[in-house]
C-alpha cells in the first residue's frame, strides 16, 4: 500500500515531537478557554439553566440512582416523568421530538458557523417492525438533511435496525439458520436501502460502533456498503472505538482494503462510550478485555489514528468526534502543516450537542469545518442516549465537570454569577 505524507508515529515521545513541530502554526486565533465565543448563542436563561443541570450531573451519586430510576420510570411509561425529562436533559442534548422540531436548533447552529449531524436517536431493538420504523425514520432525516444545506451526515446505530442477539452470533463466526440467514437478508435489505438513499441525495450516513462482541457483525456489514457506495465520494462510515486497543491497527487494515477495493474511506474516531461494561464483561466472562489499560495508551492511539486520517486525507474522510481539547488542536496544527484548506469536506471536527461548545465554536469561528451531533426523537427514545451523557459528565470526585466550569466563567464574564 503506497504511504502518503509522514508516517504515523508509533510512540507517544514521537507523536509529542511532531505536536511541537506544528506548534509554530498561525492558530492564534483559537482559544479554547473563549467562553464568550462558546455560548455567543445561549441567552442568559439557557446558560443559568445548562449551569443547574450541569450541577446535578456533577454529583456522581444522584446520576447513578437517577439513571436507573429514569430508566425505569420510562419503561412503566409515566408521564410526569417524560414531561420532567422533555423540559430538563433532553432539551439540553437533543434537538427536539421531530425531525420538524430541529429545525430551529439546525437554524441556531448554522449561524454560528456549526453544521449538523442529526441521529435519529433508537437503539437496541428487536422486532421487524420497530427495525422498520428505524430504517424508516433514518430514510426520512437523510431526505430532510438534503433539503438543508448546513445538515452533510445522518447519524444510525445498527441495533436500531437489526437484533444485538443475531448480531452477536454472526460476530463469533457461527452458522445461522434458516430462519437467521432470513433474518440477516433483511438486514442487508435495510441498510442498502438507507445507504442507497444517502448517495442518491449525497448526504453522508455514519453508523455508530457498539458493544465489542457484535462490533465484528457491525464491521462487516457497514465494509459492505462502503464498498458499494462509497464509489466517488466518502458516503457511508465506519466509526473506531480507539479506547479499544485493536482499533488503530484495524483502522489501517481497514483503508488498505478500500484501496485495494478502489473506494474512498469514511472514519468517524470516537473513544468510546461503553467502557465500564466492557471491561465488567470480559472480568465476569473470563477474556482479556479489549479495553486499553490506561488512558494515555488511549489518548496515543487515538492521536496517532487522526495523523493517519489526516496524512491521507485525498482518500479518507475524516470526522474527528472528540470533546478532547488536545486531539482536536491537534488535527487543526496537522491540517495547517499539510496545508490543507480548514474547511476540506473530508476534515470535520464534531461535537454532541450542548456539549464542548467552546471547542466547536471556536474552531468554527477559526474557518475550520465543525458539526455538532444532534439526536432527536420521541423522549422514550432517546433515554438511554441521555443516560450515557449524564454518566459522562458526572464525577467520581465530586470536582465541577469541565461543561460546569466553562458556563459558570461565561456568567461571570456576564456578571450573571
Amino acid at each position: 500500500m503506497e504511504k502518503l505524507g509522514k508516517p504515523v508515529p508509533e510512540s507517544i515521545k514521537e507523536l509529542e515531537s511532531l505536536v511541537n513541530e506544528t506548534v509554530g502554526m498561525d492558530l492564534s486565533q483559537i482559544d479554547f478557554q473563549d467562553s464568550k465565543v462558546a455560548f455567543a448563542g445561549k441567552t442568559d436563561e439557557e446558560l443559568k439553566k445548562a449551569a443547574w443541570l450541569f450541577g446535578l450531573m456533577n454529583k456522581y451519586w444522584l446520576v447513578g440512582i437517577g439513571s436507573k430510576l429514569g430508566l425505569a420510570a420510562i419503561k412503566m411509561h409515566l408521564p410526569f416523568v417524560e414531561s420532567i425529562v422533555k423540559n430538563t436533559i433532553f432539551q439540553q442534548f437533543c434537538g427536539g421530538t421531530t425531525l420538524l422540531e430541529t429545525k430551529q436548533t439546525i437554524a441556531r447552529l448554522q449561524k454560528y458557523g456549526s453544521n449538523t449531524i442529526l441521529d435519529f436517536g433508537a437503539e437496541g431493538k428487536e422486532t421487524e417492525t420497530d427495525f422498520n420504523h428505524t430504517m424508516s425514520e433514518t430514510i426520512r432525516a437523510l431526505e430532510f438533511a438534503a433539503r438543508h444545506e448546513s445538515v452533510p451526515v445522518v447519524s444510525s446505530k445498527i441495533t436500531g435496525m437489526a437484533r444485538f442477539g443475531l448480531l452477536e452470533k454472526i460476530s463469533k463466526g457461527e452458522e445461522l439458520n434458516d430462519n437467521e440467514n432470513a433474518e440477516y437478508s433483511n438486514i442487508l435489505k435495510r441498510l442498502d436501502s438507507v445507504c442507497h438513499v444517502a448517495k442518491e441525495k449525497n448526504v453522508s450516513i455514519y453508523f455508530d460502533a457498539e458493544e465489542s462482541w457484535i462490533q465484528n457483525a457491525l464491521d462487516q456489514l457497514v465494509n459492505m456498503m462502503m464498498k458499494r457506495y462509497n464509489t466517488e465520494s466518502a458516503i457511508v462510515f465506519n466509526t473506531f472505538q480507539m479506547y479499544r486497543h485493536d482499533r488503530l491497527a484495524y483502522l489501517k487494515e481497514s483503508f488498505g482494503f478500500a484501496e485495494k477495493e478502489g473506494y474512498f474511506f469514511g472514519a468517524k474516531l470516537v473513544r468510546g462510550a461503553y467502557m465500564e461494561k466492557e471491561r465488567d464483561r470480559a472480568e465476569d466472562m473470563g477474556y482479556p478485555s479489549p479495553i486499553h489499560v490506561d488512558k494515555a495508551h488511549t489518548d496515543h492511539d487515538y492521536n496517532a489514528a487522526i495523523t493517519f486520517c489526516v496524512d491521507h486525507f485525498d482518500k479518507i474522510a475524516l470526522s474527528n468526534a472528540t470533546h478532547n481539547a488536545e486531539s482536536c488542536m491537534l488535527m487543526a496544527r496537522l491540517i495547517e502543516a499539510r496545508k490543507i484548506p480548514r474547511n476540506h469536506p473530508h476534515m470535520l471536527f464534531c461535537q454532541l450537542f450542548g456539549m464542548s461548545d467552546n471547542i466547536t465554536f471556536n474552531l468554527a469561528k477559526a474557518g475550520f469545518n465543525v458539526a455538532k451531533y444532534v439526536p432527536y426523537g420521541p423522549v422514550r427514545e432517546v433515554v438511554p442516549y441521555l443516560i450515557r451523557r449524564a454518566q459522562e459528565n458526572s464525577s467520581v470526585t465530586g470536582d465541577m465537570s469541565r461543561e460546569l466550569s466553562l458556563v459558570i466563567k461565561e456568567l461571570k464574564r456576564r456578571g450573571l454569577n
